[in-house]
């Protein structure tokens, strides 16, 4: 799974990465252990006058269905299996039609041990930006009135998929993370055939990242700062 991830470029640094259009929302600070339910950013394309535009936008990380009662079930959504995530009902809309992307520099995984739990800090070799495979939803908070700006909720999850070689001994699952070449293939809006979904999620390489042990820190949120994805002694 993906629980606690980094996001340290600021958002110029963002869009000159993925190329973005324009920044809607407010500027987010970077943050060195972004929690579930938390406001993230994203990378997404919204149809606009006949085409496309590239934004990088705001959401809470926590999926929001239409159909959900309440927020409470965004904490138990902040991953969607790539497996199935066309055909489980929560999740096949959004693969279908709301796809974006989760920028992050790395994640933390805790691996078990005789000693309880120690945390890593996985991250790619260069350093360079990672592409979490996400999908977004629009949720209609049943609490506020339809004329308000505010009743539209943005809200999105992070697709995991089996880990391999260096990840799987930390952790049997990890995040889906697309090559830069397949960002635009994933936020297509032209496709919305559940079987081209499948096939592009199928195309998805696996990662290659670099596993290493850092302080028990990481375990609240309330600690965020760079010292956090630093080696420790496992």
């Amino acid at each position: 799974m993906c629980g606690r991830y980094v996001s340290a470029r600021n958002d110029h640094q963002l869009q000159l990465s993925f190329d973005t259009d324009e920044r809607v929302g407010e500027h987010l600070a970077p943050s060195w252990n972004i929690a579930p339910t938390q406001t993230v950013r994203v990378i997404l394309e919204e149809a606009e006058d006949g085409g496309t535009v590239r934004r990088l936008r705001n959401v809470r990380w926590g999926l929001l269905p239409v159909w959900a009662k309440d927020r409470k079930a965004a904490s138990r959504m902040i991953n969607a299996r790539s497996e199935t995530v066309t055909e489980k009902p929560a999740f096949r809309s959004a693969a279908a039609k709301r796809r974006c992307v989760v920028p992050a520099d790395g994640y933390y995984e805790w691996q078990r041990n005789n000693g309880g739990k120690v945390p890593y800090y996985l991250h790619p070799d260069d350093e360079s930006v990672l592409a979490f495979a996400g999908l977004y939803e629009l949720w209609p908070d049943p609490d506020v009135a339809e004329e308000d700006p505010a009743k539209w909720v943005w809200t999105c999850t992070i697709l995991t998929r089996p880990a391999t070689d260096a990840l799987g001994h930390v952790h049997d699952r990890c995040p889906v993370i697309l090559p830069h070449d397949m960002v635009g293939d994933w936020l297509a809006k032209s496709t919305t055939d559940k079987g081209e979904v499948r096939r592009l999620i199928d195309a998805i390489p696996d990662p290659s990242l670099v596993p290493r042990p850092v302080g028990r820190a990481v375990g609240s949120p309330r600690n965020n700062h760079p010292g956090l994805t630093e080696e420790v002694a496992a």
